[in-house]
Formats: structure tokens, C-alpha cells, sequence
């Protein structure tokens, strides 16, 4: 594949990863892990993929500075200046943002690709023609472009885009008619049965142009904050500029800043094996069970009658159960989770309670 220097990839790595706890912690979340057992990390798939779509100097990461050591260690490929921080957390669309306006410095003829840095892509061929479509809808047509992801069930996990079979169709690329944050299961069902709604991969592509031009018109605050920084980016005051600015700056998803509300908004409809890996429960999905439907991870482990469930515990101790179906079961060093595995997507509720009272197991 032939790369445009003017293509470019920001990888977005702030993420706590909470719904993986215990294994992913606040100091190691689960883009830095490999939880798939490839010998790679969530990150270090993401940049391999990209790297093959875009020049490998046009990779972009966006990140928590407690994260800046991690992220040289495992991607020792990418340049200081490609490494964005962020002093705190403040969503996708100030994360965005940022690299948007240090991106407008460089290069202001850029068409740039947005993506999480902890999805699960199994047919990567087909994904990096998916995102040529991307590119092509977006120099050509101007417009905010999505992926959305064919269902293969009624996943209560994820947001939905419905997209408008009357506009647009040409090459699977469609208008967007309405965009739905997680629904419950009947309306997911709904959904999947009607033929018109996707899953939202969460993963970008436009020209610098109109993100900014969208940036000016729905969030015209972080729009201000971060378009100040033009005669600072790439210099070395820009890391005190961003801190004032994020403090002053609100938290806020690019979804719902920007994409639920403009109209210039298309998406491309694909199948390519995703998943966003969110939940222990949808590792559980594309990982190889045993007989019993279990996934095991133990050295020493015996069990009778246990059905359906996940199980990953500390090598160095004996495991014995007995008697359960549909269970979750992580045991780290010092934190033992158990719960039923359909309570998965619950598991940050849960989380973020036990440690208000106890931050040192985060």
C-alpha cells in the first residue's frame, strides 16, 4: 500500500480501562496489557495496524502523563512531539481537539484517522480497506465520517448509529439518520432486526478542515482553549499550555459534542471481526472455550460442575470450584473479583464504590 504524507492517525490512549479490573489498574490499564495472550499489547496491535495504512511519523498517541514511560517502552518507534499528554482526563473531544489544532500546525492539508487504542480488529485486510473508504468519503464529500460495525447480536454494551438507507448506499457508505447511546435489550433487539442500525465503532476519519470547522460550530469553547495554542505547539512551552488549558477546559465525548449534532455526518458500513473489548464479557466472546463453555486461565486449578464461565487467577495458587455457571473470576495479587458474568457491564459501578473507599487497589 502506497501512504500519503498527508495522512495521518491519532491513536486515543487516556483511558482507565475500569471494566477490567482487577487486571487493569490505574498505573497499567488495559490498552498497556495483553490481555489476548498474543505476546502484544492493545496498543502495540493498534500502532502495527495503522502503521501499515499511514507513515509510521504520522502516528499520533494521546495520553495521561502517568503513561508517558509505558507508552516509549512499548512503542519505542513513536517521537517525543508524537506523544501528546493530557494533565487530566477531559473525554474524546478535548483529546481530539487537541491533537487537532498541534496537527493544524504541521500540516493543515491533513486527513486524519481517530481511533481507540484497545479494539480487537481479527480481519485487518478488510479493515484498512474500510478505512481507504473513510478517507476517500472525507477529502471527497467533506464529511464526518464513522465506521459502523454489522451486529451480530443485541449487544446492550454499545452505541448504535442508524444509518439512512434513502442517502447515500454508494460503496456502503451511508448518512447518518440517528445516533443511540447503549439501549437496553429489547430496544437492542429492535435494532438488530431492523436492518438500519450499527454498532459504533467509535473510530474517525475527516480532513483537518472540517473537524475544525465542527469543532468552531458545536464546541466553540474547547475550540478556543485549544486553537490558542498555535504559537506554542511543538515548542517547549507547549506542555504549560496545555495544563492551563485542560483546567480550564470541559469533559465532554466527541459523540456528543459533535457527531449527534452536525449534519454532515456519513457512515461506512463494515464487517471486519470488531469489538471494543470493553468487558470481561467480550473477551469471553472470541476467546476458545473448553467442553463446558469455560475460559480458564490457571496453572493449577480443579473443577466439578461449573459451567459457562470465566476464569483467570494467580498462577501461583490452587484453585478449587465448584457448583457455578455464568461466573466471573479474576484473582490478581491482591484483589479477588467474583460476580455473574452478565453483570460484566456493571462491573465499573461496582468498581468505582469499593474504591471511593480504598483508592489503593486502583
Amino acid at each position: 500500500m502506497i501512504k500519503n504524507k498527508n495522512h495521518y492517525c491519532i491513536i486515543m490512549a487516556g483511558g482507565a480501562g475500569v471494566r477490567f479490573w482487577p487486571l487493569s489498574r490505574d498505573k497499567h490499564p488495559k490498552q498497556f496489557l495483553d490481555i489476548l495472550g498474543t505476546g502484544k499489547t492493545f496498543i502495540q496491535q493498534t500502532f502495527e495496524r495503522f502503521e501499515k495504512i499511514v507513515p509510521k511519523e504520522n502516528i499520533l498517541v494521546v495520553i495521561g502523563e502517568s503513561h508517558v514511560n509505558l507508552v516509549k517502552k512499548q512503542l519505542p518507534e513513536i517521537a517525543d512531539e508524537n506523544i501528546l499528554i493530557e494533565p487530566v482526563r477531559r473525554n474524546t473531544a478535548p483529546c481530539i481537539a487537541y491533537a487537532t489544532y498541534k496537527l493544524l500546525v504541521k500540516n493543515p492539508d491533513a486527513t486524519v484517522i481517530v481511533s481507540p487504542s484497545d479494539h480487537l480488529i481479527l480481519d485487518e485486510n478488510t479493515f484498512a480497506e474500510t478505512i481507504q473508504k473513510c478517507i476517500l468519503a472525507a477529502e471527497y464529500k467533506k464529511t464526518l465520517v464513522t465506521i459502523g460495525i454489522k451486529p451480530t447480536r443485541p449487544e446492550t454494551g454499545y452505541g448504535y448509529i442508524q444509518i439512512n438507507k434513502k442517502e447515500g448506499g454508494k460503496l456502503g457508505i451511508f448518512k447518518v439518520k440517528t445516533f443511540t447511546e447503549k439501549p437496553n435489550i429489547e430496544m437492542a433487539k429492535v435494532f438488530v432486526e431492523s436492518g438500519e442500525f450499527f454498532w459504533n465503532s467509535g473510530i474517525f476519519v475527516w480532513t483537518l478542515d472540517t473537524i475544525k470547522k465542527s469543532f468552531d460550530a458545536y464546541l466553540p469553547d474547547v475550540s478556543e482553549l485549544l486553537s490558542a495554542g498555535a504559537d506554542v505547539y511543538y515548542t517547549a512551552k507547549e506542555k504549560d499550555f496545555i495544563l492551563n488549558a485542560y483546567s480550564e477546559c470541559r469533559a465532554i465525548s466527541i459523540d456528543f459534542g459533535i457527531m449527534e449534532k452536525a449534519q454532515n455526518v456519513d457512515v461506512v458500513c463494515a464487517d471486519f471481526g470488531w469489538s471494543d473489548l470493553g468487558t470481561w464479557g467480550s473477551l469471553f466472546l472470541h476467546k476458545t472455550k473448553d467442553e463446558s463453555q469455560n475460559l480458564i486461565d490457571a496453572k493449577t486449578i480443579f473443577i466439578e460442575n461449573v459451567k459457562n464461565s470465566m476464569i483467570k487467577v494467580n498462577p501461583n495458587k490452587l484453585v478449587v470450584i465448584k457448583d457455578i455457571d455464568n461466573y466471573l473470576i479474576v484473582d490478581t495479587d491482591d484483589v479477588l473479583l467474583i460476580c455473574p458474568k452478565t453483570s460484566d457491564n456493571d462491573i465499573k459501578k461496582l468498581v468505582d464504590e469499593a474504591l471511593f473507599k480504598n483508592r489503593r487497589y486502583f
